[in-house]
């Protein structure tokens, strides 16, 4: 005899419900793709050493745009400071005398209140918010001694002079407050790229940072091969120069001595200060940069140029984007020891040339004043060439 089993088909229960295998396992594979959407993104593969360079480059670049940006504020603060002083001090002088102008109407109250004169009168003057609309409203000047009349103008053109002191001095104040606001978010910006360079940097490890270092090391070779060129190029064109000079001397029996840029008192002139400047940037290498620093222990890019030029008797501005408007912008065929060398779009660095490719500077916070090729970071980044006198 057969036996007879009741079919019980396989699956599983959910909720009362009996489920085939089929529905389980499509059920499985929902829950696991579920599972795969609600898990934590995959960390972001860690950049090449290529890319960590190029960050931090950047980072740096940022910084010293920031640092200008920071030297600007700082200038633009100091001259208002200055000029919030003097106005105070403006205004203590001026209330002073008014003081005193005050204190003569009142003996002269005193005076007319002990003869019977018109003391109230003035004694309401005294009180008066504008002792101007006071006299056009009666006739006390009418009644006054010319004495008295001398007293009175004075005593209403330093209340005159005194307000409006008063005004610009708030202003002046209120003006301060603001530069001194955008001054702290400076600092606060340079702070913020240095950091974000430094966290990169120390993310490496040894082997990386040797990968780095051979990377540095590359580009450097490479600027100084673009440095011999331009001096071969510059030596080249100056013998050309020579040969024609000594050529026309020949042939119409004068003297002609012609260089690059001609041979005159004014070129005599800049080569004895660029000398003195180019003397007092050697004796500043292997000194710290720091951002906002103008020496004697320390500089930043435009400090430097400014501190070398000074001891030349030549005063710069102090931020790249005003040195850059001072003197007269040459070719960088035409370049010559002493002048200024500006880099990036955004005039945020420069650096001294001292001839052969080479320039004195100040590179960036972590490094030290030293001599370095101009083509540093590429021909593409120089923006201009300077000559400041």
């Amino acid at each position: 005899m057969a036996s007879h089993r009741k079919w019980s088909p396989t699956g599983t229960r959910i909720a009362g419900i009996r489920t085939p295998a089929l529905a389980t396992a499509a059920l499985t594979s929902v829950a696991l793709l579920s599972q795969t959407a609600n898990a934590a993104p995959s960390a972001d593969p860690k950049p090449s050493i290529e890319e960590v360079e190029k960050k931090v480059d950047d980072l740096y670049h940022q910084a010293e745009a920031a640092t200008e940006k920071y030297n600007a504020t700082r200038e633009k603060t100091a001259q208002q400071r200055k000029r919030v002083d003097s106005l105070l001090d403006d205004v203590a002088q001026r209330t002073e005398k008014l003081n005193t102008a005050r204190e003569e109407l009142g003996s002269f109250a005193a005076a007319q209140y002990r003869t019977g004169a018109a003391a109230p009168d003035t004694a309401t003057l005294l009180l008066a918010d504008n002792p101007q609309d006071y006299f056009d409203q009666t006739q006390l000047m009418d009644r006054l001694t010319s004495r008295q009349k001398v007293a009175v103008d004075d005593y209403i053109t330093e209340q005159a002079a005194t307000t409006k002191k008063r005004a610009e001095a708030s202003q002046g104040l209120q003006t301060l407050t603001t530069t001194q606001s955008a001054l702290r978010t400076s600092k606060a910006d340079v702070q913020r790229k240095l950091a974000e360079a430094r966290d990169l940097l120390s993310k490496l490890t040894a082997e990386e940072k040797a990968r780095l270092a051979a990377i540095e090391k590359k580009k450097q070779e490479a600027a100084d091969r673009k440095a011999a060129e331009l001096a071969q190029q510059q030596a080249a064109a100056e013998k050309k120069a020579q040969e024609a000079a000594a050529q026309q001397q020949t042939t119409t029996g004068t003297t002609a001595t012609t260089g690059t840029t001609g041979s005159s008192a004014t070129d005599s002139s800049y080569t004895a200060k660029a000398d003195k400047a180019l003397a007092f940037a050697r004796t500043q290498i292997g000194k710290p940069y720091v951002w906002g620093a103008t020496g004697p222990g320390s500089y930043d890019c435009s400090g430097l140029t400014q501190a070398a030029w000074k001891a030349a008797g030549v005063d710069l501005p102090r931020t790249t984007w005003d040195q850059v408007n001072v003197g007269t912008t040459v070719p960088l065929s035409d370049i010559k020891p002493g002048d200024l060398v500006f880099f990036y779009d955004d005039i945020s660095h420069v650096g001294l040339y001292i001839g052969n490719g080479m320039m004195i500077h100040a590179p960036k916070p972590g490094a030290y004043v030293r001599e370095e090729s101009i083509f540093y970071g590429g021909e593409s980044i120089i923006h201009s060439v300077v000559r400041p006198a």
